[in-house]
């Protein structure tokens, strides 16, 4: 088999609703929680969110603190308190989890006012810590290194050590090896199918927009859609990246021959494209006139590997292994996981490393994140979103939702036809984009294909 740029019929762009998790998942969440934190030894759990770390909260409460801070508690009784913000206080009665709120002007933004004169550690007294057993969360796996090591701002962490039993690095009740956040429902994947199809569509739009003169900030305007909160920075870039430390779509135009750079990613997962706007390699630079054979080329056989390996029950290192065999890291430089996990935030975690035991399983949301770096060449990315499903989880998507399955079909056939890639069985992908791939970005009838 060999990787061919080909004539290849684009797909179709994907209109589908947002989803609302139901009460039943909701509540299958938070008894999953408890049962896991009282199997790791707590009394209780206490949640910390900010804007940008949030996802654990909002995985029980369905909201987040936006441009506040927020903890919630939660005891192995069920009972919950939500300490709040000023501005968000208020959205406590529509919480997805009952609760008891607790006013916290501390969590506030600077200079509003602090009403009353207590100390964080008197809200956790309310919340009813004391003498207990506490798992702390934050949102990164730093429970790996020392289980007393807290990515939780000083003065929350200090107040609940002073009055709780004890206190440790909680956070793999959410994403470590029994993370509950780590494998979905049928609910759940409907729910995070919106985002990756969103993110597909728009970048489709975009790529099929790409002309010569048009500024980042217009074609950045059609990656975003529909109102919906973003889990990454948007990137549309042409030419070289970060000037002047800018992350940001400009008023730079595109020129012929330019290194585009691509990206948008909503709820359950990102859409990520790079390419050389040029119609063919004799537009592109004398060095790299081979970028095709030289990266593009191997780049996409490491994915076509990727997703005809991929299965429920393999574990993170032996698909590491595999795609450092089929991609070797000393030649490629790729230098983070080979394949990440996705939920409301683009990376959740990774059971994909170099020495990794953990079991790939049944009801992940994995992102195909390989990224080589070869130099004098734009690094090549066609990154999108698959969900592993063994045969059990794939009859409940056909009983529960046969439409997603159908669309599940009908992407898998496309995969198959135009792009040369048997998908394992357990791949579902979840968006028509995942694979396709146009490394010069004028030509818009060709992509990389596998041909016998």
């Amino acid at each position: 088999m060999r990787v061919v740029l080909k004539n290849v019929e684009s797909p179709q762009i994907e209109y589908i609703s947002p989803q609302i998790l139901s009460d039943e998942t909701m509540e299958i969440r938070k008894e999953k929680v408890i049962k896991t934190f009282v199997q790791e030894g707590y009394d209780c759990i206490i949640i910390y969110a900010d804007v940008e770390h949030s996802a654990n909260f909002e995985y029980l409460t369905g909201f987040i603190p936006r441009f506040e801070e927020a903890c919630l508690v939660l005891h192995k009784n069920g009972d919950c308190y939500l300490l709040l913000g000023n501005e968000v206080l208020g959205m406590s009665k529509h919480s997805r989890i009952k609760n008891t709120p607790l006013h916290v002007p501390q969590f506030s933004l600077p200079d509003q006012p602090l009403e009353g004169k207590k100390e964080m550690v008197d809200y956790f007294k309310e919340a009813k810590i004391t003498n207990k057993k506490v798992g702390l969360i934050g949102w990164k796996a730093l429970y790996k290194i020392n289980k007393d090591m807290f990515d939780v701002p000083h003065y929350i962490v200090e107040a609940i050590k002073t009055i709780a039993l004890s206190v440790s690095n909680a956070t793999n009740i959410m994403i470590g090896e029994v993370g509950v956040r780590r494998i979905n429902t049928v609910d759940e994947i409907r729910h995070y199918e919106y985002g990756q199809v969103l993110a597909a569509s728009n970048m489709l739009k975009t790529l099929d927009s790409l002309q010569i003169g048009k500024t980042e900030i217009e074609m950045a305007s059609i990656l975003e859609s529909e109102g919906q909160r973003n889990n990454v920075v948007t990137i549309f870039s042409t030419g070289k990246r970060f000037a002047k430390a800018n992350l940001y779509p400009s008023m730079k135009k595109m020129i012929l021959g330019d290194a585009i750079s691509m990206t948008v990613g909503y709820k359950g997962g990102l859409s990520s494209r790079t390419g050389y706007l040029v119609s063919d390699k004799n537009q592109l630079s004398e060095t790299e006139s081979d970028y095709i054979e030289k990266v593009a080329a191997p780049y996409f056989n490491a994915v076509r590997t990727w997703l005809e390996n991929i299965h429920v029950g393999m574990s993170g290192k032996e698909l590491y292994a595999i795609i450092d065999r089929c991609l070797p890291k000393k030649i490629y430089r790729w230098s983070l996981n080979p394949g990440h996990l996705a939920a409301d935030e683009e990376w959740l975690c990774s059971p994909i490393y170099k020495d990794s035991n953990e079991s790939l399983e049944s009801g992940m949301i994995l992102q195909i994140d390989i990224i080589p770096s070869v130099e004098g060449y734009s690094k090549p990315c066609c990154e999108n979103g698959i969900l592993l499903a063994n045969e059990q989880l794939r009859e409940r998507i056909k009983y529960q939702d046969y439409e997603m399955w159908r669309r599940f079909e009908t992407r898998r056939q496309y995969i198959k036809e135009q792009l040369g890639i048997e998908l394992h069985e357990d791949v579902c992908p979840l968006s028509n984009m995942v694979a396709y791939y146009r490394p010069f970005l004028l030509d818009k009838g060709k992509a990389l294909s596998i041909i016998d």
